[in-house]
């Protein structure tokens, strides 16, 4: 048995790092109802207690103890906003000492639609990075409504201008559906107009309790990106968007001979903590997941255990054992693998029903496709130049 556990744990460290990031559920509530939302607990108004918070700073100052680089806690509901700035106050006051030391960077994730003066005083006391998710001008932010089925997009504005008048940068997370998937240029036009740093792009994906809606498809997800690799040419310096970057990053170091640094990135295991501080691990969308077979993947409780002690148990755990045994089938069969670095927890388990899984529709919306439009697009532009 000795054997064995060591062996997990072996493959454990091989894959993974400690953590980078610790997302941080202050309330499950939103007041929001998105179409496409895949939180089961989103109208509960369970709110995360200070002794909770006190409870995983004290786990962040013993992971950063050592002089590891500074970890990003992000605030991440629910709408983290909608539990009102002296409640979220109170979450954040456990974590000063070590915000002021660079031991922790904090951020949020917001729909914007609370944003206010006194949240932007708040924000930037506490140096907070924000996040804003927004899908583009009117007709593409259909999708996000309130509890009434209202449209949300004037007050998401009405937010994002308050940013930008305190002078906060943000950047955004948009989602594409089915809609937008075909209207790139809209959409990247616009967000750059919105006076964002930086936008990444989540193709709709089944998870949670979104599992009814048509997803897009490689095909249109491919187009979605060769056109945004065209539009990027010509406007690059008004908008960065993450799935690019992160794709001129790895072919740069593979063609500067870096190919070791690439390859020596480790995945993060993204400890979530929830409203009752337990602790999920890989994908936060499995937390609030009722399974089992798996525990509910939970991995611990951060008022029982400190985070690095939930970490160096993480081996034993069944779901993530299946996880790493869906990352070597991964590696052994899959020839996007060297880019994608293997296909995510969550969406294994929401469309394939395994961890064991490989191949997902996010793989192929958000890697494969991203990779087999450029080579495409390089192709008929080499074709031309010939």
């Amino acid at each position: 048995m000795r054997t064995r556990i060591s062996g997990w744990r072996a493959r454990y460290d091989q894959w993974f790092t400690v953590p980078q990031t610790v997302v941080v559920q202050p309330t499950t509530w939103c007041n929001l109802d998105c179409h496409y939302c895949y939180l089961p607990f989103r109208k509960l108004r369970h709110h995360m207690r200070p002794d909770v918070a006190a409870a995983l700073a004290m786990s962040v100052a013993q992971l950063t103890a050592s002089g590891s680089p500074p970890i990003g806690i992000v605030w991440h509901g629910g709408e983290p906003l909608a539990l009102g700035p002296q409640k979220f106050r109170a979450l954040l006051a456990p974590f000063e000492d070590l915000r002021r030391a660079g031991r922790v960077h904090h951020y949020v994730q917001t729909n914007a639609t609370l944003i206010t003066d006194t949240w932007c005083e708040l924000l930037t006391a506490y140096d907070i990075r924000v996040g804003v998710s927004i899908d583009g001008p009117t007709a593409l932010n259909t999708e996000r409504v309130d509890l009434r089925g209202k449209p949300a997009f004037d007050r998401i504005l009405h937010g994002v201008r308050r940013l930008r008048e305190h002078g906060i940068p943000f950047s955004v997370i948009s989602v594409v559906a089915t809609q937008s998937i075909t209207q790139p240029e809209e959409l990247l036009g616009f967000l750059a107009k919105l006076g964002c740093d930086s936008a990444g792009f989540n193709i709709e994906e089944v998870e949670g309790v979104n599992t009814d809606r048509q997803a897009p498809t490689p095909a249109q997800a491919e187009e979605f990106w060769r056109r945004t690799l065209i539009w990027t040419r010509s406007h690059g310096d008004r908008l960065k968007v993450r799935e690019l970057e992160r794709l001129a990053e790895y072919l740069h170091l593979i063609r500067t001979g870096q190919r070791v640094a690439w390859d020596e990135r480790r995945l993060d295991p993204i400890p979530t903590v929830s409203v009752a501080g337990d602790v999920v691990l890989l994908s936060p969308e499995l937390a609030d997941t009722t399974d089992p077979l798996y525990d509910d993947f939970r991995a611990g409780n951060i008022l029982h255990q400190p985070l690095p002690m939930i970490l160096s148990g993480a081996h034993r755990l069944r779901y993530v054992r299946d996880f790493l045994t869906g990352l070597d089938r991964c590696r052994a069969g899959c020839a996007f693998f060297d880019f994608c670095r293997g296909a995510q927890a969550a969406n294994r388990y929401f469309e394939n029903g395994s961890l064991k899984s490989t191949e997902t529709n996010y793989c192929q919306v958000s890697r494969q496709a991203l990779v087999t439009a450029l080579s495409t697009l390089a192709t008929k532009e080499k074709g031309r130049a010939t």
